[in-house]
């Protein structure tokens, strides 16, 4: 009699529980800050705008020297673009209006501005998207300053006798170009159609193409009726390009968006176009850098070098693709950009994005909660450490510095304390590694 043999059952499998969704809160979403009556206060301080506008006026009136200091990126140009069709329309002479960049590397606070400033000796002087510091009087010649900016700054954290409109406490945190158009149209009837689509291109600049233009953000529903979204996002690419290129043509930038009356004749311009090729392949080449990470496993640290920036593209990609509860930020740091000097951005880490409250990831706060210990490294790291947004910062330190701050994260200290307990000759093993940032399914060659 043949004996049948029972087939073994496999074992029956508990299934895993899927890692819950991370879920982003709509930027227009945050919520507000309010006025002692429940109001909004938004995007601004009323206050402020208001002697934001009585300056404008007053700047046109004058038919007096004017200088525009805008930053160099999509957001920055849009701004100083509207505010400069904002004082013509007022009746200033285009004659009287010039623009200044400071070179690669430098910024308005640098001596070199304020010697630059003083050559054109403005009566008024705007400085806007270029963040913003408690700093001496940006020229000795006598002259109205007007700050507008988003950027996070101190209390007080201003030039010596500058008037300043900020967005940085009155979230959801509008772009320095939506609180220039928020400022510039009531000032005249005609200005809605020559600075919308450009408050648009900023806006899309800092905040990216996905935002939802929503309450309290302005209805742009006839803006994008006659700009499509495509052709804004395209002009934002380019317009971006010349800042981020090895040249550091960014006149190029500025001189396409003022000439241009919609986003379409910006995506026709030459330069850009060229610019734009470079940064996209250096952007491929760097994007494949692969990070490490500090001992805490909160931060990953990419390190390219490449002249051109960037290295705030890098960061935003990574910060999108690694998964991990425990890391909180993803940093660029380039060590090609400037001579002797470490360029680094950082952004928040997609599953940390979702975090409110107490435990909101604030990147500055926690870059100098690193070093504050060490107060001889804090000073030497220069006021170009941690400067820019709480949810995307970045600096310009030395190299010797940067070295001594990557120390202090303890950046590769899990393969070092491998190799010194293992006792063995060969290539330590680091237990905090690359794939452990990626979901099973997600493959590290898909940066």
């Amino acid at each position: 009699m043949t004996s049948l043999k029972r087939k073994a059952e496999k074992p029956v499998s508990t299934p895993k529980s899927k890692k819950p969704k991370v879920v982003v809160p709509e930027y227009h979403l945050t919520p507000s800050r309010q006025d002692e009556f429940g109001g909004f206060v938004w995007p601004a301080r009323r206050k402020q705008i208001d002697r934001a506008r009585d300056i404008i006026k007053r700047c046109a009136e004058s038919q007096k020297p004017t200088l525009i200091l805008p930053d160099k990126d999509a957001d920055g140009i849009s701004s100083g673009t509207i505010l400069y069709h904002t004082l013509i329309t007022l009746g200033l002479s285009p004659g009287l209006i010039s623009v200044y960049f400071p070179p690669k590397g430098s910024n308005v606070h640098d001596e070199s501005t304020k010697d630059a400033i003083s050559v054109k000796a403005p009566s008024y002087v705007f400085v806007l998207d270029q963040g913003s510091r408690k700093s001496p009087s940006l020229t000795d010649v006598p002259h109205t300053c007007l700050v507008i900016d988003h950027h996070f700054t101190e209390e007080g954290g201003f030039p010596e006798g500058a008037d300043f409109v900020t967005a940085h406490d009155c979230p959801p945190v509008a772009t320095s170009s939506l609180l220039t158009y928020h400022i510039c149209l009531p000032l005249h009837p005609d200005l809605s159609d020559k600075i919308s689509w450009l408050a648009a291109l900023g806006t899309h600049g800092d905040l990216g193409a996905s935002l939802k233009w929503k309450h309290p953000f302005p209805d742009m529903t006839e803006t994008f009726k006659e700009h499509p979204k495509k052709a804004i996002n395209d002009a934002v690419a380019l317009v971006n390009a010349p800042r981020r290129s090895a040249a550091y043509n960014v006149e190029d930038a500025w001189n396409a968006v003022i000439a241009a009356s919609t986003p379409e004749a910006i995506a026709k311009n030459e330069k850009l176009q060229n610019a734009s090729v470079e940064v996209r392949r250096e952007t491929e080449r760097c994007t494949h850098t692969q990070p490490k990470f500090s001992a805490d496993a909160t931060i990953a640290i990419l390190t390219i070098s490449s002249a051109a920036q960037v290295h705030p593209i890098v960061a935003t990609r990574w910060s999108g693709y690694l998964k991990s509860t425990k890391l909180e930020i993803v940093m660029c740091a380039n060590e090609g950009y400037l001579p002797d000097k470490v360029n680094f951005s950082c952004r928040v880490a997609k599953d940390a994005r979702a975090r409110e409250g107490d435990e909101k990831v604030d990147i500055i706060k926690k870059l100098e909660i690193i070093v504050a210990e060490d107060k001889d490294l804090r000073a030497r790291l220069g006021e170009n450490f941690a400067r820019g947004h709480k949810e995307a910062s970045g600096g310009i330190v030395g190299k010797q510095e940067w070295e001594e701050f990557k120390k202090l994260m303890g950046v590769g200290e899990g393969v070092r304390k491998k190799a010194e307990g293992s006792g063995k000759q060969g290539k330590p093993t680091q237990k905090n590694t690359l794939a452990n940032y990626f979901s099973k399914s997600t493959k590290v060659q898909q940066i």
